[in-house]
């Protein structure tokens, strides 16, 4: 099997380089439209949250 696959790579050099344009074309491309922060936003994520409890003083 892999040396049916070697062979025709062998015998279509042009469709396998045309392939392998649009392949890292692709790659190209997507690394492209990526989209990345430079400065990630780090600023404090704060939570409160609120409860009752009876017969409970309020502590900080």
């Amino acid at each position: 099997m892999i040396a049916k696959l070697i062979a025709w790579s062998a015998r279509n050099l042009v469709l396998i380089f045309v392939a392998t344009a649009l392949t890292v074309g692709a790659g190209v491309y997507a690394l492209r439209t990526l989209p990345l922060d430079a400065i990630p936003d780090l600023s404090d994520v704060q939570v409160i949250v609120l409860t009752d409890y009876p017969g409970q003083a309020p502590q900080v």
